[in-house]
């Protein structure tokens, strides 16, 4: 799996080149940590992270 350096997302698809929320190309495989963001308005890791869609998101991206 490969995290996007723009918007952290996870990718599942390594096929695909691109980010399918930002449409970056940056996208890596040094990465490690997942936060499973279900309520982003409400939570506080969310806030801090800068992430305002749920879905899966890598904590540190190297």
């Amino acid at each position: 799996m490969k995290a996007c350096r723009k918007c952290r997302a996870i990718q599942s698809d390594k096929s695909n080149p691109r980010c399918e929320r930002c449409n970056s190309i940056d996208l890596t495989e040094d990465w490690s940590g997942i936060v499973v963001v279900i309520d982003p308005e409400n939570s506080e890791i969310a806030v801090k992270l800068g992430i305002t869609e749920t879905g899966e998101f890598a904590l540190k991206i190297r």
